[in-house]
C-alpha cells in the first residue's frame, strides 16, 4: 500500500510531465508573437514602440496575474483555478482570432494573459509543495526545458504559420492547453492555505504604475510620468497601511533576497529583450521573412531544451553559484559576438544564439534557486511569488524600452567598430549594452552570494550557524 509520501512523489513526477506541456504552450503564446512583430508593425502602419505592446501589455497582466493567482491559492485549490485559468486563456484566444483592430488584439492579449498567468504560479507551487529542497533544482530544470522547447517551437510554428495562413491563425495554438485540465484535475491536491482577503486595489495600483510609466517611456508625454509617479506613491502608501496588502513589505527587509530580486529583475529584462530584438534585426537588417526567422532562432532553443535539465543538476551538485558563471560567460561571449556580426549572414547569428539562449535559461533557473534559498520557510510563497511577478515586469521593460530605441533609428555613436551595415548599428550598440549589463550583475552577485551557494542564508539559520 502506497504511503502518502509515495503518493505524493509520483503524483509531482506526473505534474511534472504534464507542467511540461503546458509550460511549451504558454511560451509559444509569447514567443510567436515577437516573431511576427515587423508583420503586425507594417500590416497596421505602427512603430516598433507601439507594436511592443503586443508583449509588453500581455507581460504586465501575466506579472500581477500570477501573484493575484498566487494568493488565490490559500483561499482556493489549485485546480479549480488552474480550471478558471485556462478557460479564460482560451477565451482571450477566441477573442483574437475574431479581432480586425489593433486595439481589440490588444484586449484579447490582456484577457488571454489573465488566464495565463496562472501556469507560472503553478510552475512555482508544484516543485516547492511536491519535491524537497534538494532535488528542487532538478525540478526547475525540467521547467526549463518546458520553456525552452516553447520557445524553439514558437519562432518556427510562427513563421510557418504566418507564411501559409494568416499571423491571427496564432490565437488558435494556446486552445490546445484544455486538453491538460484533466490531467491536473486528477493529480492536483485540494491543498488550500487560510483563506485571506486579496488587496485588489494595491493590484490596480501596481498595474498602473507599471503601464503608465512604459506608456511614458514609448509613447512620451509628462502626463503619463506624473501620472505613474502618482500611483506609485500611491501603492507605496497603500501597501504600508494596509491590513494585507498586495505586496507585503516585510519580504523587503531580507536583504540577501531583495538584492538578489534586482539583479534577478536587470538580468531577465536582458533575456527576454533576445527573442525580441532578433525578429526586428532579422527583419530589418536581413530582409528574412517571419518563416525564415523561425528557422533562424530554432537551433538555439533546441539546445536549451537539450541542456535544461543539465543546468538544473549543476545547480544541485555544484552549487548556483558555479551554475550562474557559466551562464554568464555564456551571455557574455554570445552577446559579444551578436554585436560583432550584425549585418552579416543570419547563420552567425543562428550559431551564436547558441551561446546567449541556453545561456539565459541557467541564469534563471541559479538565480530562482539562489533567491528560493534565501527565504526562510514561511516567506517562500510570497517571495517566489514576488520573483516571478518581478521577471514579467522586467520582460515588459525590457520590450518596451529596446522597442523604443529602435524608435530612433541608426545611432552616431558605434560603440563595436567590427559591424560595417549602418542599419545594423543600433542592433549592435544593443547587443554590447547587454554584455555589459550582464558582466556587472554576474560581479554583484558575487560579492553578495559567494561563490558558494549551496549552503545559503536561510540553511545556515535554521542550523543555527547565523
Amino acid at each position: 500500500m502506497q504511503t502518502t509520501d509515495s503518493i505524493q512523489k509520483n503524483n509531482g513526477e506526473r505534474l511534472m510531465r504534464i507542467l511540461v506541456f503546458t509550460l511549451i504552450i504558454s511560451v509559444m503564446n509569447g514567443t510567436m508573437f515577437n516573431v511576427v512583430l515587423p508583420v503586425i508593425s507594417k500590416q497596421f502602419q505602427i512603430s516598433p514602440s507601439q507594436v511592443s505592446w503586443m508583449v509588453t501589455g500581455y507581460m504586465i497582466v501575466y506579472a500581477i496575474g500570477t501573484v493575484t493567482f498566487g494568493k488565490l491559492t490559500d483561499k482556493y485549490s489549485l485546480k479549480n483555478l488552474l480550471t478558471f485559468g485556462l478557460i479564460f486563456l482560451a477565451a482571450g484566444s477566441l477573442a483574437g482570432i475574431l479581432a480586425s483592430a489593433y486595439w481589440m488584439m490588444i484586449v484579447a492579449r490582456i484577457l488571454q494573459a489573465v488566464g495565463a498567468s496562472v501556469i507560472p504560479a503553478l510552475a512555482m507551487i508544484i516543485p516547492i509543495r511536491y519535491f524537497s529542497p534538494e532535488k528542487r533544482g532538478r525540478a526547475l530544470g525540467t521547467t526549463a526545458i518546458g520553456t525552452a522547447l516553447g520557445a524553439a517551437l514558437g519562432p518556427i510554428i510562427a513563421g510557418l504559420v504566418s507564411s501559409a495562413l494568416n499571423w491571427q491563425v496564432l490565437f488558435v495554438i494556446p486552445l490546445l492547453s484544455l486538453f491538460t485540465l484533466p490531467f491536473y484535475r486528477k493529480y492536483l491536491d485540494n491543498e488550500k492555505g487560510s483563506a485571506s482577503k486579496i488587496d485588489f486595489i494595491g493590484g490596480i495600483l501596481l498595474a498602473g504604475t507599471v503601464a503608465t510609466l512604459l506608456l511614458a517611456l514609448t509613447n512620451g508625454g509628462i502626463g503619463y510620468a506624473v501620472t505613474g509617479i502618482v500611483l506609485l506613491i500611491l501603492f507605496i502608501l497603500r501597501i504600508r497601511h494596509a491590513a494585507d496588502p498586495f505586496v507585503k513589505p516585510v519580504v523587503f527587509k531580507n536583504k540577501s533576497y531583495s538584492f538578489g530580486l534586482a539583479i534577478t529583475f536587470v538580468l531577465t529584462a536582458v533575456g527576454f529583450g533576445v527573442p525580441f530584438i532578433v525578429p526586428q534585426l532579422l527583419s530589418q537588417v536581413n530582409h528574412l521573412s517571419a518563416a525564415v526567422t523561425g528557422l533562424i532562432m530554432l537551433p538555439s532553443a533546441l539546445v536549451t531544451a537539450y541542456m535544461g535539465r543539465k543546468g538544473g543538476k549543476l545547480a544541485d551538485e555544484k552549487g548556483n553559484s558555479f551554475l550562474l558563471s557559466t551562464a554568464a560567460a555564456l551571455l557574455i561571449i554570445g552577446f559579444l559576438c551578436l554585436s560583432s556580426v550584425v549585418g552579416m549572414s543570419p547563420i552567425f547569428i543562428s550559431l551564436f544564439l547558441i551561446l546567449s539562449v541556453p545561456g539565459q535559461s541557467f541564469m534563471q533557473i541559479a538565480l530562482s534557486n539562489t533567491i528560493s534559498r534565501t527565504l526562510p520557510k514561511e516567506q517562500i510563497g510570497i517571495g517566489m511569488g514576488l520573483l516571478s511577478m518581478f521577471n514579467f515586469i522586467a520582460a515588459a521593460v525590457s520590450t518596451a524600452t529596446i522597442g523604443k530605441i529602435l524608435d530612433f533609428g541608426t545611432p552616431t555613436i558605434h560603440l563595436n567598430p567590427l559591424p560595417t551595415n549602418s542599419a545594423a548599428f543600433v542592433y549592435s550598440n544593443i547587443f554590447l549594452a547587454l554584455a555589459l549589463l550582464v558582466a556587472v550583475m554576474a560581479v554583484l552577485y558575487f560579492v553578495l552570494f559567494g561563490r558558494s551557494s549551496k549552503m545559503n542564508t536561510a540553511q545556515r539559520v535554521e542550523k543555527g550557524q547565523m
